[in-house]
């Protein structure tokens, strides 16, 4: 859907990257907005340019989107939490599949994430129309950060709003490809693109990226080993396992220990609990999306707020716990375990809680876009086959970075069960960090019926009725190109 705005308008507002003041002292995504400047002067200087690039990263980590939402909605697709709040506003809906093309958070997050998108593409377009004002080097980054975070949100709708790319090799439509810059209500009217198509865009965007961005920097912005670690995730979406292996190979090392053998030093911390202390931007983490009290998620949209335990006023709300008949309750994350994961959930009453976000209110946890972890499961994943040695020293490092003295049975590394074992350690090592309804998709898989004291979920049948989310009804409204599923 079109960001709409009077035809009139001469200034940037909601369409248009919030501009953000920069100093040397301060996180870039932590400082406050600027007063909007007219559309033909943001793009007049260095600094104002920069402003408008970080005006990207606010709007991909608004709380609607990656901010919260995002990771909160896949993972309460799934099977892992049982909804434990009667609350319409916090994914109740979501959570029993009970959704249609008017429900909130089908609307919002369809909003959120294209108003991120044509603030990519004002910034390609402002950034290659003012290219003079900057280094050729710094064009080009500014631009492959553009790049990247368009990927990001463009991979990110159709993980709830298109069939898997499984279905059919992405032959079932996807999303519109939204990629001139919109100001104004003209050119509202676009069909939808194939999953394929936009996967193909998706690719092209990261592709492109890669050798523009910066070689090394913060973790808060996107590097060249942070469009490698997500091109991993997408080409696992789409089940091309060759290039998942391709791809995370310019990451990963041969042997134990692994790491990144260029750019950021990306590697597993050596304990899980330092990646989970609220503000984490160590080498583990690949892009994460800072949060402050006066730059916080918004109400109802934190991890923290979802997920984690009142305790003495610091913790959550307790809308989700873990579902015992879910990851938690697996014999390889069994209770009792001596797994350092376990050490992030919590016991309160009958139930148990996530406590990997646990900031209290307003709940600024940084949110964790891309782990190493991940990296190295998706490459145990696609070389389970074809190189099952490798494959199994991946997962064990995965494993024995939170359970040392651990050793896996010999019969969960045979080779019919060894794709089996890493999709149960990836379970448990992304639990709550917006994978699991991506995984169960691409897998072909259903999703499962779930049972709490505020109701039940039904069982979803692989691309059934409810299995992915409908249009927005926004959209739909306002473009008359668009079609439903």
């Amino acid at each position: 859907m079109k960001i709409k705005l009077n035809n009139n308008i001469k200034y940037l507002f909601v369409a248009a990257p919030i501009l953000f003041a920069t100093s040397c002292k301060k996180d870039f995504l932590n400082t406050a907005p600027d007063t909007a400047l007219p559309i033909e002067e943001a793009f007049s200087n260095p600094a104002r340019i920069l402003s408008q690039v970080n005006g990207i990263y606010a709007g991909v980590k608004n709380g609607n989107f990656y901010g919260g939402r995002y990771l909160i909605y896949n993972d309460i697709r799934g099977e892992e939490f049982v909804v434990n709040k009667p609350n319409g506003v916090t994914g109740l809906d979501t959570w029993r599949f009970n959704l249609t093309s008017q429900t909130n958070e089908v609307n919002n997050l369809w909003g959120a994430v294209y108003a991120a998108i044509n603030r990519a593409n004002l910034v390609i377009e402002g950034v290659t129309a003012n290219a003079s004002l900057l280094t050729p080097a710094l064009s080009k980054q500014y631009i492959a950060e553009a790049k990247f975070l368009r990927a990001l949100s463009y991979y990110s709708l159709l993980q709830l709003y298109a069939k898997p790319f499984i279905t059919d090799n992405g032959a079932s439509l996807g999303v519109p490809l939204r990629l001139k810059a919109e100001k104004d209500l003209t050119g509202n009217d676009l069909k939808r693109s194939t999953v394929a198509e936009v996967y193909t865009q998706v690719l092209k965007d990261l592709d492109e990226a890669e050798p523009d961005l910066a070689l090394t920097g913060a973790a808060t912005k996107a590097t060249r080993n942070t469009a490698i670690a997500l091109k991993t995730r997408v080409y696992l979406s789409m089940g091309n396992l060759p290039s998942v292996i391709s791809e995370a190979n310019k990451i990963v090392s041969t042997t134990f220990p692994f790491t990144a053998t260029t750019g950021r030093t990306n590697k597993l911390e050596a304990n899980i609990a330092t990646v989970f202390g609220g503000n984490y931007t160590g080498d583990e983490v690949m892009l994460t999306f800072p949060m402050a009290d006066l730059d916080a998620p918004g109400t109802q949209n934190q991890l923290a707020y979802y997920y984690n335990v009142e305790i003495n006023s610091a913790g959550g709300n307790q809308e989700f716990f873990l579902n015992p008949s879910g990851i938690f309750g697996n014999a390889a994350f069994a209770t009792g375990s001596t797994d350092a994961r376990k050490g992030l959930t919590l016991i309160s009453g009958a139930n148990t809680y996530l406590t990997k976000f646990k900031r209290p209110s307003p709940y600024t946890d940084y949110v964790p876009v891309i782990r190493y972890a991940e990296v190295l499961l998706n490459l145990a994943e696609a070389s389970a086959a074809t190189d099952p040695t490798r494959a199994i020293a991946l997962l064990t490092a995965v494993r024995q970075r939170s359970n040392p003295s651990y050793v896996f049975p010999a019969a969960d590394l045979l080779p019919t069960n060894l794709k089996n074992t890493i999709l149960t350690e990836r379970r448990i090592e992304l639990l709550g960090e917006g994978l699991r309804s991506p995984d169960v998709m691409r897998l072909g898989l259903g999703f499962v019926a779930k049972s709490g004291s505020q109701g039940t979920a039904p069982a979803i049948p692989f691309n059934t009725a409810g299995y992915i989310w409908p249009i927005a009804s926004l959209e739909v409204q306002n473009n008359k190109l668009i079609v439903q599923n």
